[in-house]
């Protein structure tokens, strides 16, 4: 097993990590694993990886997973036979995902980078990022770079895969503030419409015993048009959306995002 997490050089671009970016604190991680990344949420991604006819790549194939976390879909499309790289910002996630494929008994590569500065050209068939791992910087620039980043890793002809919380099923949705409990630890989620519906703010707090935690995230919420626009000017082309793994219609019964957007090949056949 190709064990190293290997570290890019200027793995931000060149620019100062931003320490005050939610995602940049591991406590946060830390205090909501256990809900953010459940034995239920693992199961899930086995499922999908395995019944989803969105996942259905060739065989062998090289896939990039942007944002793995700890793992959840790099060790189900190791298992399934692909060469994958796990990539993410946090060295405590890859150590998880690390053991988790240790576990599992497969083989992946992982790599510590910041998914705005991480790009290797045309090594990739397959990106995926999911479970709305996308719309995490402030700037729009740097989430549209993102998809640069994936464009320019994908071979010609490759795919990406992105999956997030629609801003049309959002906007379905009438219950704003969620409650759920996992051994003893309660889990409250609030979450808040910012900027005429650009930006979504999830307030989290998860009580145990005399302990409690609190924490929050804000992403940019995206409408399948504006996705798409975003997708278009990052170079993608034949962009189709769909509203569940299953490969449902993108309509007002979509319970998801998913997009599926292309590569082109170059005519000149380089």
């Amino acid at each position: 097993m190709n064990t190293e997490q290997e570290k890019k050089k200027g793995k931000r671009g060149g620019q100062e990590p931003d320490t005050s970016a939610w995602f940049e604190d591991q406590a946060f991680w830390n205090d909501f694993y256990p809900h953010l990344f459940s034995p239920e949420r693992a199961a899930q991604a086995v499922r999908i990886v395995e019944r989803s006819p969105l996942f259905r790549f060739p065989a062998g194939a090289r896939v990039l997973d942007l944002c793995c976390g700890p793992g959840l879909f790099t060790v189900p499309l190791a298992r399934a036979g692909h060469a994958v790289t796990g990539v993410d910002l946090s060295a405590p996630m890859l150590a998880r995902a690390l053991t988790y494929c240790q576990e599992a008994g497969v083989k992946a590569r992982f790599v510590e980078s910041d998914m705005r500065a991480f790009a290797e050209p045309g090594v990739f068939d397959t990106v995926i990022n999911m479970f709305t791992s996308f719309g995490y910087f402030d700037r729009l620039e740097d989430n549209v770079q993102v998809l640069r980043n994936a464009h320019t890793s994908l071979a010609p002809g490759g795919t990406l895969l992105i999956d997030v919380v629609g801003k049309e099923i959002l906007a379905r949705l009438d219950e704003r503030v969620s409650l759920s409990e996992r051994d003893g630890r309660v889990l409250v989620q609030r979450d808040t419409v910012l900027d005429d519906w650009t930006r979504l703010r999830s307030d989290w707090y998860a009580i145990e015993g005399s302990h409690a935690a609190r924490g929050s995230m804000t992403l940019f919420l995206y409408s399948a048009g504006e996705l798409r626009d975003m997708l278009g000017s990052a170079g993608f082309t034949d962009v189709r959306f769909h509203g569940d793994y299953d490969g449902a219609p993108y309509d007002h019964r979509a319970e998801r995002l998913i997009a599926v957007a292309s590569k082109g090949v170059d005519v000149r056949g380089e």
